[in-house]
């Protein structure tokens, strides 16, 4: 069946079995461009891993159309795992930004057919600053290949695309290749969760690893607390008062005798006794969970589903208590 489309031209409607063998298609053809970049991981792969890590100055990634959008995107990777990268337009290159590279950096260029105008034309320039030059072409014998440094071969055996023409499966297996890269550079940097969280602090891993219980804390007036000597009353008014389902015991000497929460609240009513004549010491719970000033809140939160309460006290060396924090703080910080 054919539709007149508003400018007259005809069009095929397709059905939804063929719009989903067409996608499934595409699937498979990229899927097995990039297992076969596996048998592509050697002794160049390692060379060109080895110019990276060894560069003492920025990964300049450069790359046209499709190409230096994957390109892009391979820059932005490094630079959050560990190696400091950034990307240049060829064309803005050659007017200009070009000096953005120095003899302390290292090039990593990418182009399917390793004859792209505008990174050809930039070539002398780059090879004159004696820095090591990276390649992923898919053509081994092109000019681009011929003037790197190393180059790795991330060429495919068709394109995604029915017309053999868009770049498809030639863009997945240059990205492939760039996240393949990233990821060798970043285990033999040692570049761990603490240090991804540092470059992404605004993220959820940079909250979970990098955010204090200082930061969330309750201090100060805010700190639920009451006598061993008050009456249980007393502590049900700063419970309320403060908030936090919760109230700090404290000793003679301030420092923490124990801890009373609706838990024991609920308990302690369901021993029958008198909530009005009872002290809070003969119902709190001793000593209770704490934890240290400076400590992260992901530690805070592993205190407390592993012992599953919902709060926790901050106590220093002197057993004084400087803060305390529930669940709900660990929430509204997006830590969980």
């Amino acid at each position: 069946m054919h539709n007149e489309t508003p400018d007259g031209v005809q069009s095929r409607r397709l059905d939804e079995a063929s719009l989903l063998r067409m996608a499934r298609s595409v699937l498979d053809l990229e899927a097995n461009a990039v297992r076969a970049l596996i048998e592509r991981i050697d002794g160049d792969f390692a060379e060109a891993c080895r110019h990276l890590i060894q560069c003492s100055g920025r990964i300049v990634v450069l790359g046209m159309g499709k190409s230096g959008h994957i390109g892009g995107k391979i820059a932005a990777t490094l630079a959050s795992t560990g190696s400091p990268a950034f990307f240049v337009h060829p064309g803005e290159a050659s007017h200009g930004d070009l000096g953005m590279l120095t003899r302390h950096d290292v090039a990593l260029i990418l182009s399917n057919s390793g004859e792209t105008g505008e990174l050809v034309t930039i070539l002398p320039l780059i090879k004159r600053l004696g820095i090591p030059l990276i390649a992923l072409t898919g053509n081994p014998g092109s000019t681009l290949a011929s003037a790197a440094t190393v180059h790795i071969d991330v060429s495919v055996a068709q394109e995604a695309c029915p017309l053999n023409l868009a770049p498809t499966s030639s863009t997945t297996a240059a990205l492939a290749m760039g996240d393949a890269i990233a990821v060798a550079l970043l285990e033999a940097r040692g570049f761990t969760a603490e240090d991804f969280a540092r470059s992404h602090p605004g993220g959820r891993l940079g909250r979970r690893l990098l955010l204090l219980i200082d930061d969330i804390m309750h201090q100060g007036e805010r700190i639920p607390r009451v006598r061993d000597t008050a009456p249980l009353r007393d502590a049900l008014v700063e419970m309320s008062e403060k908030g936090l389902g919760m109230t700090t015991v404290l000793d003679a000497d301030h420092r923490l005798a124990g801890i009373f929460t609706d838990g024991d609240l609920r308990r302690s009513l369901d021993q029958g006794i008198d909530v009005h004549r009872a002290l809070v010491r003969d119902v709190m719970t001793t000593g209770g969970r704490t934890i240290a000033p400076g400590a992260l809140a992901a530690e805070a939160l592993r205190l407390m589903e592993e012992h599953k309460i919902n709060a926790l006290v901050v106590v220093d060396r002197q057993q004084q208590v400087v803060g305390a924090l529930n669940m709900h703080d660990l929430l509204r910080s997006g830590v969980v």
